[in-house]
């Protein structure tokens, strides 16, 4: 029942993505391989639209980067001090000047 199940899957994935690969020559020393977009038209030869593009994509990076930064810094910096006023780790000042 559960192999009926499975190979009915597989022929409706092999359907609506197409047949399946072959194994990707990823695993032979030497090449490397490039993702690339294999489907560029329907099973009816309509071409398929272009894919999104993200606009502004270093400008969306730079506002998640840098708040997380200077949060992550805040943090750091108050959990300096809570072990500085336990004594927990507190830096010698040591005079090298001899």
């Amino acid at each position: 029942m559960a192999s009926a199940v499975l190979g009915r899957l597989l022929r409706l994935s092999a359907v609506r993505n197409g047949p399946l690969s072959p194994p990707s020559p990823s695993t032979v020393p030497g090449r490397t391989v490039t993702p690339s977009r294999r489907a560029v038209c329907t099973s009816s030869g309509a071409l398929l639209p272009k894919p999104k593009k993200t606009p502004f994509g270093l400008i969306r990076i730079a506002l998640v980067v840098v708040p997380f930064l200077y949060v992550g810094t805040q943090i750091s910096k108050s959990f300096a001090a809570l072990l500085e006023e336990h004594d927990i780790f507190v830096p010698e000042d040591d005079d090298d000047d001899d």
